[in-house]
């Protein structure tokens, strides 16, 4: 029975990281910030492509820069600008654990990206035979695009983005892969909710927050209302000059 990294190392794993490292690079590139951090699989680095000055892996792999449960993270609140998760939560007893801490650590407005197996899809079907149910991946518990998407709804995520792939038959022999290939550029268009891997990408809200701009529309406003002000006193004093003079003839003592 292979374990997990022999797996990865198959013809078939490889085929799963290529896909994998081409969503990440292209969804994590463009995010800023100061402190991002992958949980789980640290043995590929995930983050290569983001400009975050700190980078670091966490989970209890011999391979993380922090040994620690992915469920208890310690990592102090509202820190991180950005987690990813690659194939986390369908390996662990207690994902809405995980994504109570992921949510705990960002800070509003951080970004959480997530990939995972699909279980409609015949990637997903595999985890039903009896033959490969004990073997990974197939022996994880696949969680549906839809079901995390409401998860992450309830913790205040809002969507950002996503996609599926790899709709090969996960065979794994490459020639057997390589007949079938014509599914790969049909899926997105023919059946896209059958890929065998989804990615999602969420971003913490947090309620009562807005961005507070500048008030130069109110300093502006403030001082065409007061010109018109000066102006008038301007022409008063013009138009009348002998009001003054007799003030001040009244205020003089007698």
């Amino acid at each position: 029975m292979q374990n997990t990294q022999q797996w990865f190392e198959s013809s078939l794993g490889q085929y799963l990281i290529d896909h994998e490292y081409r969503y990440f690079d292209q969804a994590v590139a463009n995010i800023f910030g100061y402190n991002a951090v992958q949980i789980g699989l640290p043995q590929f680095n995930f983050l290569r492509l983001n400009r975050m000055p700190l980078h670091f892996s966490i989970g209890l792999e011999h391979q993380v820069s922090l040994r620690a449960l992915v469920d208890f993270l310690p990592i102090q609140n509202n820190s991180m600008d950005l987690a990813i998760l690659p194939h986390v939560l369908e390996f662990n007893t207690n994902p809405h654990q995980i994504l109570r801490e992921v949510h705990r650590i960002l800070i509003p407005e951080g970004h959480i990206v997530i990939s995972g197996f699909n279980p409609f899809s015949l990637w997903g079907s595999c985890h039903y035979l009896q033959s490969s149910r004990h073997e990974f991946p197939w022996n994880g518990r696949f969680i549906s695009l839809s079901r995390l998407k409401d998860w992450l709804k309830l913790l205040d995520f809002e969507m950002a983005g996503g996609r599926l792939c790899c709709y090969v038959p996960p065979f794994k022999q490459e020639k057997w892969r390589q007949r079938f290939k014509f599914m790969e550029a049909a899926g997105d268009r023919w059946w896209p909710i059958s890929g065998g891997v989804f990615f999602l990408h969420a971003i913490k809200r947090t309620h009562g927050m807005r961005i507070i701009k500048p008030g130069w529309k109110h300093c502006l406003d403030t001082k065409e209302r007061m010109a018109p002000a000066t102006q008038k006193l301007n022409r008063t004093s013009t138009m009348r000059p002998g009001i003054e003079n007799l003030r001040r003839i009244d205020d003089e003592p007698s």
